[in-house]
């Protein structure tokens, strides 16, 4: 799952507000975070190279590291001590290993397959992404909308105003990632325009990601905070 995540950050920022934004949103993305960080220490190498070869069907990566449940354990507790020193909250330390519990969930149910501990341990996930990506994306588009309608709909009780353009502005940024998913389900790019090969070092699969992911972060970031109390 990519945008769903994302929603889980603005309800905790709502909900606990004593937190930061930023700060909830990297929690909720930690683990696709560690996951990028590990590809270029060479643990979860990540396949195709080329991001206009991959596709969600043909993407193989074993997320051994940062996806799989014991480490998600260890990563939990991580983040408990680092909410509770870094705002002085138990509150926001238990925040915080929630959303990466609830970022372990998501992607049982629409995500790469992860497992206990390794390839050769017990599966724990439905593997969507590989065997229907199609519904993995309905999935995380059904989500993604409930959580949004969740969060404007509580903001809404609480006295908070926003203008037109700020609600399309954050919902665009969901719709762009679940758009992008649609687009590279089962056909790489290069199908779909004709790429010819080519090599200037921009596309690269990984970088890509990370430029997805920190154009979606700094968009939500830069808007989810300007609004008006009545």
């Amino acid at each position: 799952m990519l945008a769903g995540h994302f929603t889980t950050a603005l309800i905790a920022k709502q909900k606990f507000p004593k937190g930061t934004l930023l700060y909830f949103l990297i929690v909720s993305q930690l683990q696709d975070l560690l996951w990028f960080a590990f590809h270029y220490l060479g643990l979860e190498p990540t396949n195709p190279s080329d991001a206009f070869d991959a596709t969600l069907s043909s993407m193989v990566v074993d997320m051994v590291y940062s996806h799989d449940l014991l480490p998600v354990l260890f990563w939990s507790v991580i983040v408990f001590v680092i909410g509770k020193v870094l705002f002085k909250s138990t509150q926001i330390g238990l925040v915080s290993m929630a959303l990466v519990a609830i970022h372990f969930v998501l992607d049982f149910l629409s995500g790469h397959m992860h497992h206990l501990f390794g390839a050769d341990t017990m599966n724990m996930g439905l593997g969507l992404y590989a065997s229907s990506p199609y519904t993995a994306i309905l999935i995380e588009a059904i989500f993604s909308i409930g959580a949004l309608w969740y969060f404007f709909r509580k903001e809404t009780k609480k006295g908070i105003s926003r203008t037109t353009k700020n609600v399309i502005a954050i919902i665009s940024v969901f719709a762009y990632g679940i758009i992008f998913m649609l687009l590279i389900a089962t056909h790489s790019f290069r199908d779909l325009f004709n790429i010819p090969e080519f090599d200037l070092g921009f596309n690269t699969n990984v970088p890509t990601l990370i430029l997805t992911y920190g154009a979606m972060l700094y968009c939500l970031h830069h808007f989810v905070p300007k609004f008006t109390r009545n």
